[in-house]
């Protein structure tokens, strides 16, 4: 069975059983608060444990490294809409320790996208269209510095309404201790 089959059997049993009851939540968040943190499968339900959330208390933005790479791109959007358009009143960047995006490689990536297919053809045509690969896919060198640098480019965004505490904090993938690196209550007053 492979592995859309194997999704769409547990759903229909899923579905028939009701199980979904125990997640019925409004649209709007609980807590009244916007959450960007890392894609990294350790944290999918260690992080909501280890900050006592329940579905329905937050919204949830996950991107590699919990960086947010450019000021009008989907993950900015995606704050001001829950800001504007979700009751949202916080933002926290969650970063958190052993990230990969602090050890990636863009010329190893760029190399594994040539061992997948991609032809140098359609390198070279985005690198003279100024998409700088380099550029665009590297990491971070310190993961405190990505969560200060996605905190900033929150905190400096023309969009941003007045007030909005914005902070940043990491969190141990093993065992989910959480460290505040931005009190953004600090800067909000």
């Amino acid at each position: 069975m492979n592995l859309i089959n194997e999704i769409l059997e547990h759903n229909e049993k899923f579905v028939a059983n009701k199980e979904y009851e125990a997640y019925i939540s409004g649209k709007f968040p609980e807590k009244r608060l916007v959450i960007v943190t890392c894609m990294d499968t350790r944290l999918v339900e260690l992080l909501p444990k280890a900050m006592n959330l329940r579905n329905g208390d937050v919204k949830i933005i996950k991107v590699a490294g919990a960086i947010i790479s450019h000021p009008f791109g989907s993950v900015m959007r995606s704050i001001l809409v829950g800001l504007y358009e979700l009751n949202a009143d916080e933002v926290i960047v969650i970063g958190h320790h052993e990230c990969g995006m602090a050890a990636l490689d863009s010329s190893h990536m760029i190399q594994e996208m040539r061992n997948r297919g991609i032809s140098d053809e359609v390198l070279e045509t985005l690198e003279h269209s100024g998409i700088r690969l380099n550029n665009w896919l590297r990491g971070v060198e310190n993961v405190y510095d990505g969560v200060k640098h996605s905190v900033d480019i929150i905190n400096n965004h023309p969009l941003l309404p007045s007030g909005v505490p914005v902070h940043g904090m990491m969190i141990h993938p093993t065992t989910g201790e959480l460290e505040l690196v931005i009190d953004g209550y600090n800067k909000a007053k």
